[in-house]
């Protein structure tokens, strides 16, 4: 009634799985393929491959997912049937934040500071979320989220 619920076969084969990487949910996408999400990451139609450790945020309507990663890069994936993705999709993103504390830095913004579980690493990967306006580039704002990350990392015993 509600279609398979299984992944095609070639379309898992087409998967660049990374050893104990195992599927957790998929749809199919509009204009062809799929969507797959894994227990390390979310798979396009196109084989673009997105850790969950990288992904900053995911905003559903109602055509599909709008994926905005931490290099600011952002994906569009059009989904006329979701199914789970997007609870795979926030609770996957989710469990790979450690830590995350949004730190003043100047007048004119802040940093949030994240920490993420990298899998096959043992200790989180902190990176550095600038407010919009603010140039992470900048060596005299980069030395303020580089003092904030060690007081944050010292409060936390991270």
């Amino acid at each position: 009634m509600f279609g398979s619920r299984r992944l095609p076969a070639d379309i898992r084969a087409s998967l660049s799985l990374e050893t104990g990487e195992r599927v957790i949910s998929h749809a199919p996408a509009a204009g062809g393929g799929h969507i797959v999400a894994t227990t390390q990451a979310l798979y396009l139609p196109d084989g673009l491959r997105l850790p969950w450790h990288r992904m900053d945020k995911a905003v559903w309507d109602e055509e599909g997912v709008t994926l905005t990663m931490t290099d600011r890069a952002v994906h569009r994936a059009l989904l006329p049937e979701p199914g789970s993705l997007p609870e795979t999709i926030r609770e996957r993103v989710t469990a790979s934040i450690v830590a995350s504390r949004h730190v003043p830095l100047d007048a004119r913004g802040g940093v949030r500071l994240v920490a993420r579980r990298i899998p096959g690493h043992e200790a989180p990967r902190w990176e550095f979320v600038f407010d919009p306006g603010l140039d992470p580039a900048d060596p005299g704002l980069r030395a303020l989220a580089e003092q904030a990350l060690e007081e944050v990392r010292r409060s936390l015993g991270v």
